[in-house]
């Protein structure tokens, strides 16, 4: 009856928030405060059960890879979709997805989880399968130091019922392999030549890296240990197309998704999609719907305003911002950088200053705009960047950004808010998905 009476209640909160524009975790709110025990009781009857995607980076992108590629095979499945990815972030997608009495028509949910709020969901519903991405600094005035977070996906680890997928290229994600307590543990990795691209917290730091005793190792042709064998390896990429050692087998795709990033997403993607429909899988069916995903909203998502591209691409740390800037080249685009410091963004931006912005010296910055637009342009002063224009008015600036010189393909660097708030001012000039 509780459970009842708070799908009911969330339900309609939901409808009158999004009538009003907004408030996404509202509903779960309300429908946690009337039964503390409503995701238990809808997750735990789904036949395959949850899967729970976390880490600093890449959560979103890698999500929805493994989504599609889950439906790819015949499965149905929830997802939270928005991107809110706090526990009352999910029980608002499951108001949205949900029949009147709170049911799911899905085989299986597959979850984004913020790190922190991560551990509170493993409390009140243990996944069947956990894949945990990486470990950065990131919103350290959340956080605190990156220890902090490396726990939180650590008690994630512990709590996974079946199998975890963890990077075998970050230290700190694979020292909690000693924390497992499920029978498999999976790894997704990088052939040696492609270390350099996709640098660790410390390597980022010049710091040396923690060496993580116990794993059984492959070694190189040099004889240099690479760590725990792994299920599928990114052997080679440039562009959007990508090999993968599967099995021993070279597997080429080309990937509609965007950065270098989202092409070593796609390797754990791959795997833990493998891990959870087991001799079951159709491989080339598989590597089809790989083929066929696009970047989700904001993470290298391309609009079309004026018959030219816009790219939006979401920054909220320095290893992101480091390799969306390696991942899009800055000649013939004119550039946009927004900097919001609201709760979802993270208050402290002093990382902005461990980011390279060398890269866009030759073109320069047409517009620097946001909360902290004044930050964001003393930082490019002393990486001799050159800055068209300033202003704190989202808006005002997205509009001046793309009248100035409407013939030129445009990419603004956002964080999260500045990303939500340039989507919605865009939907008013072109088609923008609309996320609910």
């Amino acid at each position: 009856m509780r459970h009842l009476l708070a799908t009911v209640a969330g339900k309609a909160v939901k409808a009158v928030a999004r009538l009003r524009g907004g408030g996404s975790a509202l509903p779960g709110l309300v429908a946690e405060k009337i039964d503390p025990q409503f995701l238990p009781r809808t997750l735990g009857k789904l036949p395959r059960g949850v899967v729970v995607i976390s880490g600093t980076n890449g959560k979103t992108t890698t999500t929805k890879m493994v989504v599609e590629l889950l439906q790819g095979q015949g499965l149905k499945v929830f997802t939270n979709r928005t991107g809110s990815n706090f526990t009352r972030g999910v029980v608002a997608s499951v108001l949205g997805d949900s029949d009147a009495r709170g049911r799911l028509d899905a085989d299986i949910a597959v979850l984004e989880l913020d790190e922190a709020h991560a551990v509170h969901f493993v409390k009140l519903v243990r996944p069947r399968y956990s894949l945990l991405l990486n470990v950065m600094r990131d919103q350290l005035d959340r956080f605190g130091e990156i220890e902090t977070t490396a726990g939180f996906l650590r008690q994630i680890a512990a709590a996974t019922t079946d199998a975890v997928v963890l990077n075998r290229e970050d230290p700190r994600i694979l020292a909690l392999a000693t924390a497992v307590a499920a029978p498999r543990v999976e790894y997704f990795g990088l052939a040696p030549q492609l270390r350099h691209m996709f640098p660790h917290d410390d390597e980022m730091r010049n710091a040396v890296a923690a060496v993580v005793p116990g794993a059984e190792a492959a070694v190189t042709g040099e004889g240099q240990p690479e760590g725990p064998r792994a299920d599928v390896v990114l052997s080679a990429c440039e562009g959007s197309a990508a090999t993968f050692q599967v099995d021993g087998r070279g597997i080429e795709v080309e990937l509609k998704l965007t950065g270098v990033y989202n092409v070593f997403n796609a390797a754990a993607a791959l795997v833990l999609a493998r891990t959870v429909l087991g001799p079951a899988v159709d491989e080339p069916a598989l590597l089809a719907s790989l083929e066929n995903v696009t970047p989700a909203f904001g993470r290298g998502e391309s609009l079309t305003v004026n018959g030219q591209p816009l790219d939006l691409v979401l920054v909220k740390n320095p290893a992101g911002f480091r390799l969306a800037l390696k991942s899009f080249p800055a000649a013939g685009t004119r550039t946009m950088i927004a900097i919001n410091d609201n709760y979802a963004d993270g208050r402290d931006m002093s990382w902005l200053w461990d980011v390279d912005f060398d890269s866009l010296r030759e073109t320069g910055v047409a517009e620097v705009s946001g909360v902290r637009a004044q930050d964001m342009g003393l930082r490019l002063f002393y990486e001799d960047v050159p800055v068209g224009r300033f202003g704190t008015d989202l808006n005002a600036s997205l509009h001046r950004f793309i009248a100035d010189d409407p013939d030129t393909p445009k990419r603004i660097y956002c964080t999260y808010t500045a990303m939500l708030a340039l989507r919605r001012e865009l939907s008013k000039l072109t088609e923008v998905e609309v996320v609910s």
